[in-house]
């Protein structure tokens, strides 16, 4: 079977900026989108598909939960991409999805929502950004975010950085010293987020319900590797 990308879309809101999260350290940018598609008055109005991937959905408190779920918020035109999955090897398609959904809606700016490394625990992490656009940057300076100066991304975010030209992409990056959920990085980009864009959204709901949010991806991405698990078993016994 043919590797493909499908985009699936109930609606086209024009000339939106896009956020996306996807897992990675701290699983910031999935927690962070989380907040966002929980927050700010969202409806779901598509999904990515790519055919490469497990064939998996999750299901939590009777709700599924899409591996690519794509959400929109018309207060602020805003398209949300909220990733629970992340299979090393499926990132050029994953960036091949987000250009073909920026394309169709001629999105403004995407906005990658990302944890970075560090090697110490810290109560106060620190946020950096990097942007294609240098009127962008400037407007990141005057919020008092720091510049990523030196340093190696990777994913989902690498790859639209190498394959887009336009349009602008920026990256909100939160310091993270684990692989496991760290809402406090999550809540420091939501902070800078919405420095940036005004979004009006207290970051503050997102470290007193850490708990509820850190347990639920948490179970979801055991859940998902048990049936990887399984599925690979299952094929085994098929070929063995």
């Amino acid at each position: 079977m043919k590797d493909s990308v499908e985009l699936k879309l109930t609606k086209t809101p024009e000339k939106p900026i896009i956020i996306s999260g996807f897992p990675g350290f701290g699983m910031v940018g999935t927690i962070a989108t989380e907040f966002l598609v929980e927050h700010l008055k969202t409806e779901q109005i598509g999904r990515i598909l790519i055919s490469s991937m497990p064939a998996l959905i999750a299901i939590h408190e009777g709700k599924l939960v899409e591996p690519f779920g794509i959400y929109y918020n018309k207060e602020f035109n805003i398209v949300i991409i909220h990733s629970l999955s992340g299979t090393p090897g499926t990132e050029w398609k994953i960036a091949d999805g987000i250009m073909q959904l920026s394309e169709q809606l001629q999105a403004t700016e995407i906005i990658s929502l990302e944890g970075v490394g560090s090697n110490e625990e810290t109560e106060h992490p620190t946020t950096f950004f990097f942007s294609t656009d240098k009127d962008k940057a400037a407007e990141f300076k005057k919020l008092k975010i720091e510049k990523l100066e030196e340093g190696i991304i990777m994913g989902v975010t690498s790859a639209l950085l190498l394959k887009m030209e336009k349009p602008t992409i920026s990256c909100l990056f939160a310091e993270t010293h684990t692989n496991l959920p760290d809402s406090k990085a999550a809540a420091k980009i939501i902070e800078a987020l919405d420095g940036y864009l005004g979004l009006k959204i207290d970051y503050a709901p997102l470290l007193q319900m850490a708990e509820k949010f850190e347990e639920k991806l948490k179970g979801i991405m055991q859940q998902s590797k048990i049936a990887e698990d399984q599925r690979d078993k299952k094929t085994m016994s098929y070929v063995g």
